[in-house]
């Protein structure tokens, strides 16, 4: 099946549009903006850091009631089997003498503080109590000494302290410590004399933690008191404290590292496609000068890098039509002039003509003049509008054979009555003879083809097409029995308005584009046309050959 031609569409008017203008460079451009935010995100870790820290802080407390209850239990197993005397009634009651020694013994490693409660509630003995009970010394221990990081990051670890407080256990009861303390001032202790083991948290009135763990002192389940041990929150604030230096100087580190990445790769993408901007918006505002080039990053070998060369391209190819279009224009202008000079001097002449004879050439004349125009602007109207057509159509599967069997067919059927060539079509071997192409264009190609072999070619003469695979390609040639081509106008003839014809011919027929356009078609096409003539075996000219050779489609 052959497509029409698609109809001439209407010309229309329009309005050249501003493009947008490329802003100048500045530090941070949106897209390194992005860039910077995205990265940003991963410092999200260690903000999680800072809520885990609360978790890891009730860990800490658990780990060291759980130290607690272990003392405990060596301390109430040593004063069960040490410090409880049997009486002669056989009631067994504290020994408080070596009771007070072991418990002064056994704090002092453990760095904790123990009390003795009687089953009466009254404080029996205390580890920080010499001899009598009212006798008090204070342990305290020295605060350690920050080191000059540690002293200027001290406000941001207060606020990581702050937000670690947010997550970690909070309304803890508050931790009183009387002169004279009794057991009723201690639920764990009360709970101890009654056969209990309890842990508890409670919190100073500046905020440092007091853990406490109260066990039964008893020998064959008797009880004999109550042990209360505790321990302050040092160590705990210590590890906290050293999670949270760590935590800072690793945040840092990440915070600078992730803002110089981030720039970094934003000066890898932006600034290139910023240049690239640049370079677009110059040869826009200054097309067709030569010193306008795009730069070239394809040694990049990424996406930009393609990016660059496929500007490159698009850059050179928009220079060739341009200096096309221009050259076109200057043709089209010397060709034009030419009918029209001669159209002028024959109108001018014809009003001082006298003789009837004369002004009938001159008519002549002019009427020829005319009908040049009219082929010259029909051809320059389809020359111009191929460049658009080609690139706004899609190519599809085209059967070559089929194609050409059909052209053939139609001009045979015209030529029989006319003494007109007959073609002859001879496909070589059993194809498939399929190309990706525009079918109407293709059509265009061999009708011009085939108009011009018919226009060299004698009456009843032949014309050949022959249809072949040749390495991959898809080759047609046509031949005629024509006086062939001047040798030194084989390339020539495909230049734009070169016209050769026979004698005879009408004049204005031919506007010398047809094999120009054919040219464009098939370069379109990215294939090749080509003509060389015929020789008879003594040399002489046998007629011209144009050969077609297009890549094979699916």
């Amino acid at each position: 099946m052959l497509k029409a031609d698609p109809a001439k569409a209407p010309n229309k008017t329009l309005k050249p549009e501003k493009s947008p203008t490329v802003k100048k460079s500045r530090f941070l451009t949106p897209l390194a903006r992005k860039i910077l935010a995205i990265n940003m995100l991963t410092l999200a870790i260690p903000v999680a850091g800072l809520l885990y820290q609360g978790v890891y802080k009730d860990q800490l407390i658990q780990q060291e009631l759980e130290a607690l209850r272990t003392q405990g239990e060596i301390f109430s197993g040593a004063l069960g089997e040490a410090a409880i005397t049997r009486l002669n009634t056989g009631q067994e009651i504290l020994n408080l003498v070596p009771a007070r020694h072991i418990i002064h013994r056994l704090s002092v490693p453990g760095r904790v503080h123990a009390r003795l409660f009687l089953n009466d509630g009254k404080l029996a003995a205390d580890s920080e109590r010499l001899g009598g009970i009212n006798q008090i010394v204070e342990v305290e221990d020295l605060p350690e000494h920050d080191s000059t990081a540690e002293q200027i990051l001290e406000p941001l670890l207060e606020m990581m302290e702050n937000l670690t407080e947010i997550t970690s256990r909070h309304d803890l009861p508050l931790y009183q410590n009387n002169a004279i303390p009794v057991a009723s001032d201690f639920p764990e202790a009360q709970n101890a004399l009654r056969g209990g083991i309890t842990g508890v948290v409670r919190q100073k009135s500046n905020g440092n933690l007091v853990l406490s763990v109260a066990f039964p002192v008893q020998r064959y389940y008797q009880i004999a008191g109550a042990l209360m041990l505790s321990k302050g929150g040092a160590k705990i604030d210590a590890a906290m404290r050293e999670i949270r230096l760590n935590l800072l100087i690793l945040s840092g580190l990440a915070f600078v590292l992730t803002i110089s990445l981030s720039l970094y790769l934003a000066a890898s993408i932006v600034s290139p496609i910023q240049r690239l901007a640049h370079a677009a918006e110059r040869i826009r505002e200054n097309v067709g000068r030569q010193d306008d080039i795009i730069p070239d990053f394809t040694s990049r070998r990424d996406a930009i890098g393609e990016l660059s060369g496929v500007l490159r391209e698009m850059t050179d190819a928009l220079r060739k039509r341009l200096s096309a279009i221009e050259s076109f224009a200057a043709d089209v202008s010397h060709e034009i002039k030419n009918p029209l000079t001669s159209l002028r001097s024959a109108v001018e002449t014809l009003s001082f003509a006298k003789d009837e004879e004369q002004k009938k050439k001159l008519l002549k004349i002019i009427e020829d003049d005319v009908t040049r125009l009219d082929r010259l602007i029909t051809d320059i109207s389809d020359a111009s509008r191929l460049d658009a057509e080609l690139s706004r159509t899609d190519a599809t599967p085209v059967n070559m054979a089929e194609m050409l069997d059909t052209l053939v067919d139609m001009h045979n059927t015209m030529a029989e009555d006319r003494n007109r060539p007959q073609i002859h079509l001879d496909c070589l071997g059993n194809g498939p003879f399929m190309i990706q192409g525009i079918e109407g264009r293709l059509v265009q190609v061999f009708r011009n083809l085939f108009g011009n072999a018919e226009t060299f070619s004698p009456d009843n003469g032949r014309i050949s097409v022959r249809l072949e695979n040749v390495e991959k390609q898809i080759m047609i040639t046509v031949e005629d029995e024509g006086p062939g081509i001047p040798e030194n106008k084989l390339d020539a003839i495909f230049d734009r308005f070169y016209s050769e014809r026979p004698e005879g011919e009408a004049f204005g027929k031919h506007s010398g584009l047809g094999l120009a356009i054919s040219k464009q078609i098939i370069d379109a096409h990215h294939g090749r046309i080509y003509a060389e003539n015929r020789h008879n075996p003594d040399g002489s000219p046998k007629g011209a050959r144009f050969i077609i050779k297009l890549p094979m489609g699916n």
